[in-house]
């Protein structure tokens, strides 16, 4: 999940060098949300562990 995340980063990065604002900004977008994602199955998984201990 946070691999996909930094792939749509660096898309976003590379589509705003060229000039291509609104795919920049969807890429930047859906990277934001696999982060988000990311840290919430992250904070639960590490919940979830403590607690089976």
């Amino acid at each position: 999940m946070l691999g996909y995340a930094l792939i749509f980063l660096v898309t976003a990065l590379i589509a705003a060098l060229f000039g291509f604002g609104g795919i920049a900004s969807a890429s930047a977008g859906i990277a934001q949300i696999l982060f988000v994602i990311f840290l919430v199955l992250f904070v639960a998984t590490l919940i979830m562990r403590a607690l089976r201990n």
